[in-house]
């Protein structure tokens, strides 16, 4: 919850594309996320996170267990994300990093976000 308020607040900048929302939407839909709040928070997301265009061609073969990851890191790259937050294990083989873009899980995030060091 602390990072949904940060974003809100603005203190980082949230990428998405099209191929990114339809992957939360089945995510949500596999996890048992209710459809009225599901379609909330993806209205909210529409709304106030930044839209990257993603062209077929900006798509690379990356990810040969999961092909679907590699549109969420052609997101990121065209984005110019500095991070990707997830806990995707599919996502290990890239051994945390990807094109300059640091790959992690939310609770590292948040602690580069408050500019905290993560506990001993």
């Amino acid at each position: 919850m602390e990072l949904l308020r940060r974003w809100r607040q603005e203190e980082f900048e949230l990428l998405y594309s099209d191929d990114l929302l339809v992957e939360i939407d089945e995510k949500f839909s596999a996890r048992g996320i209710g459809a009225e709040y599901k379609d909330s928070l993806l209205v909210e997301l529409r709304d106030l996170a930044s839209y990257v265009e993603v062209k077929p061609s900006d798509v690379k073969p990356v990810i040969t267990a999961d092909p679907d990851d590699d549109f969420i890191l052609a997101c990121a790259v065209v984005g110019q994300a500095d991070y990707l937050v997830t806990y995707d294990a599919h996502l290990d083989v890239l051994k945390g990093q990807y094109r300059g873009i640091k790959i992690t899980e939310a609770l590292p995030f948040l602690w580069a976000v408050r500019g905290d060091r993560p506990p001993p």
